[in-house]
Protein backbone atom coordinates (compact mmCIF):
# COMPACT_ATOMS: atom_id res chain seq x y z
CA UNK A 1 0.00 0.00 0.00
CA UNK A 2 1.31 3.56 -0.90
CA UNK A 3 0.68 6.30 1.25
CA UNK A 4 0.36 9.81 0.33
CA UNK A 5 2.97 12.39 1.10
CA UNK A 6 0.79 14.29 3.95
CA UNK A 7 -0.16 10.63 5.45
CA UNK A 8 3.73 9.24 5.71
CA UNK A 9 4.66 13.01 7.30
CA UNK A 10 1.42 13.19 9.59
CA UNK A 11 2.78 9.56 10.68
CA UNK A 12 6.13 11.32 11.82
CA UNK A 13 6.18 12.97 15.63
CA UNK A 14 8.47 16.42 13.59
CA UNK A 15 7.58 18.28 10.01
CA UNK A 16 9.64 21.35 8.49
CA UNK A 17 9.27 24.00 6.10
CA UNK A 18 12.29 24.06 3.52
CA UNK A 19 12.95 25.82 0.34
CA UNK A 20 15.21 24.98 -2.43
CA UNK A 21 15.73 27.68 -5.03
CA UNK A 22 17.56 26.32 -8.24
CA UNK A 23 20.20 29.14 -9.34
CA UNK A 24 21.44 27.19 -12.13
CA UNK A 25 20.84 27.84 -15.75
CA UNK A 26 19.22 24.19 -16.43
CA UNK A 27 16.38 22.18 -15.48
CA UNK A 28 16.28 20.41 -12.78
CA UNK A 29 15.20 17.02 -10.99
CA UNK A 30 14.35 17.72 -6.92
CA UNK A 31 13.51 14.35 -5.10
CA UNK A 32 13.32 12.52 -1.66
CA UNK A 33 13.98 8.97 -1.92
CA UNK A 34 15.32 7.56 1.85
CA UNK A 35 12.00 7.93 3.08
CA UNK A 36 10.15 4.50 3.03
CA UNK A 37 6.66 4.26 1.27
CA UNK A 38 6.98 8.28 0.38
CA UNK A 39 7.73 9.83 -3.22
CA UNK A 40 8.45 12.89 -3.77
CA UNK A 41 9.40 14.55 -6.96
CA UNK A 42 9.70 17.57 -8.76
CA UNK A 43 10.73 19.49 -11.81
CA UNK A 44 13.06 22.33 -10.94
CA UNK A 45 13.42 25.10 -13.68
CA UNK A 46 16.24 27.77 -13.65
CA UNK A 47 15.67 30.52 -10.95
CA UNK A 48 13.03 28.32 -9.47
CA UNK A 49 12.16 28.44 -5.70
CA UNK A 50 9.72 26.75 -4.38
CA UNK A 51 8.29 25.48 -0.54
CA UNK A 52 7.89 21.91 0.79
CA UNK A 53 7.04 19.94 3.96
CA UNK A 54 9.32 17.30 5.26
CA UNK A 55 11.05 15.45 8.44
CA UNK A 56 14.43 16.57 9.09
CA UNK A 57 15.47 13.11 8.35
CA UNK A 58 14.86 13.48 4.56
CA UNK A 59 17.60 14.06 2.08
CA UNK A 60 16.16 16.24 -0.99
CA UNK A 61 18.27 14.64 -4.24
CA UNK A 62 19.14 17.83 -6.78
CA UNK A 63 19.79 15.74 -10.40
CA UNK A 64 21.13 18.17 -13.11
CA UNK A 65 22.08 17.28 -16.70
CA UNK A 66 26.07 17.30 -17.15
CA UNK A 67 27.94 18.65 -19.73
CA UNK A 68 29.45 15.56 -20.67
CA UNK A 69 26.31 14.31 -21.50
CA UNK A 70 25.81 12.59 -17.32
CA UNK A 71 23.80 13.36 -14.82
CA UNK A 72 25.05 14.50 -11.47
CA UNK A 73 23.59 14.72 -8.20
CA UNK A 74 23.69 16.65 -5.30
CA UNK A 75 21.97 15.34 -1.92
CA UNK A 76 20.91 17.73 1.04
CA UNK A 77 19.69 17.36 4.29
CA UNK A 78 16.39 18.57 4.83
CA UNK A 79 17.26 20.09 8.27
CA UNK A 80 19.79 21.91 6.25
CA UNK A 81 17.09 23.72 4.08
CA UNK A 82 14.69 24.46 6.95
CA UNK A 83 12.51 28.02 6.68
CA UNK A 84 13.92 29.94 9.65
CA UNK A 85 11.16 32.23 10.97
CA UNK A 86 12.15 36.03 11.81
CA UNK A 87 11.42 37.70 14.89
CA UNK A 88 9.60 41.13 14.41
CA UNK A 89 11.32 43.24 17.15
CA UNK A 90 8.49 45.92 17.99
Amino acid sequence: MNLTMNEVISEQSTRILCWYLNNTSQVQIARITNIPNWHFERTVFPGERFLFEAVPEAKLEIWTAAETGGVACEPILCDRLQVEELSTAD
